[in-house]
């Protein structure tokens, strides 16, 4: 049960680092023009982050599963 839960404390994590980053990355380097679809958009910019957060964090492995002995 703890691997499950850490697995999802992981993946939060990541989510809300990848948020910030976003936010971070229209903050200090955004579009000042309103030209760029996504760093003109604080919004658009965080959920992209926060996107690629989770990608990021994402476990791939998949839980052992062990066999029952007959």
């Amino acid at each position: 049960m703890s691997l499950l839960k850490h697995r999802w404390s992981k993946l939060i994590l990541f989510g809300i680092l990848g948020g910030i980053g976003g936010f971070a990355y229209y903050y200090f380097i955004g579009c000042t023009t309103n030209a760029c679809p996504i760093t003109s958009n604080p919004l658009i910019s965080t959920g992209y982050g926060l996107g690629v957060g989770l990608l990021l964090g994402w476990d791939k492995k998949k839980p052992e599963q062990n066999e029952a002995s007959s």
